[in-house]
C-alpha cells in the first residue's frame, strides 16, 4: 500500500471502529435494559446480536484474515437494526422489517459469494463463471430465507405450546411472502453490484485459510 493509501486507510479505520463501538454499546444497553426491566426478548436479541458483531475480529485473530474495516459496520448495522426492530420499531414502522430483511440477506449473499470466490481462487482446476456466481448468490439467500422462516414457524409452535415468549415470530402468510421478497432484493443488490467489491475480501479469506498463492 502506498503512503497516500495508508493515510487514507487510517481515518477510515478509526471511523469504522468508532461506528462499530457505538453500535455495540447500544446493543449492550439493550441487554442491560432487558435485564433491569425483565424483558427476555431484549436480552436474547441484544446478547446474540452483540456476539455476532465480534465475528470479524474473531476471524482476523484466529485465522489471520484481515477483513475490510467496513465489513464490521455492515454486520453490526444489520444486527442493531434487527434488535431495535424486535424491541419496538417492527410494531411501529411498517417498512423497518423490510429494511432489516434486505440488509441481512445482503450479508448472507456477501458471505456466500466470498466463500465461493475464495474456493475459485484457491484452485486452478476450478473455474466459476460470473453468471453462475450470480445464480449461486440468489439461490443461497433464498435457501437460507426458507430455513429461517421455518425456524420462526417452529418457534411459534413452541410458544403456543409452552406460553413462553420467543425472540422471533411470524405474523402471517403475507408477512412471510414480504420477507422472502425483500430477502431477494438484498441478494439481487449483492449479485449485481457486490461482486466487484467483494473480490478483495475473498482473496484475503483464501490467503487466511489456505496460505499465499503459489507462484
Amino acid at each position: 500500500m502506498s503512503v497516500r493509501g495508508a493515510l487514507r486507510a487510517r481515518p477510515s479505520l478509526r471511523t469504522q471502529r468508532r461506528l462499530t463501538r457505538a453500535m455495540q454499546l447500544l446493543l449492550a444497553g439493550i441487554v442491560v435494559y432487558g435485564a433491569a426491566f425483565g424483558q427476555p426478548k431484549a436480552i436474547t436479541n441484544g446478547g446474540l446480536g452483540l456476539l455476532v458483531t465480534f465475528v470479524p475480529a474473531a476471524l482476523e485473530r484466529n485465522y489471520d484474515i484481515p477483513l475490510d474495516p467496513w465489513l464490521g459496520v455492515w454486520i453490526t448495522s444489520a444486527v442493531l437494526l434487527h434488535t431495535l426492530g424486535s424491541a419496538w420499531f417492527y410494531a411501529q414502522i411498517a417498512w423497518w422489517d423490510h429494511l432489516t430483511h434486505a440488509l441481512s440477506a445482503s450479508l448472507v449473499a456477501g458471505a456466500g459469494y466470498t466463500t465461493l470466490r475464495a474456493v475459485d481462487l484457491h484452485s486452478d482446476a476450478i473455474r466459476i463463471p460470473a453468471r453462475f456466481a450470480f445464480v449461486f448468490i440468489i439461490v443461497v439467500v433464498l435457501a437460507f430465507a426458507v430455513v429461517w422462516e421455518l425456524f420462526e414457524f417452529g418457534l411459534d409452535i413452541v410458544a403456543d405450546e409452552t406460553g413462553i415468549e420467543m425472540p422471533l415470530a411470524q405474523f402471517g402468510l403475507e408477512d412471510t411472502v414480504a420477507d422472502l421478497l425483500y430477502n431477494s432484493v438484498g441478494a439481487l443488490i449483492v449479485a449485481l453490484f457486490g461482486q466487484a467489491h467483494l473480490t478483495g475480501v475473498a482473496e484475503r479469506v483464501r490467503e487466511g485459510l489456505f496460505g499465499p498463492a503459489e507462484e
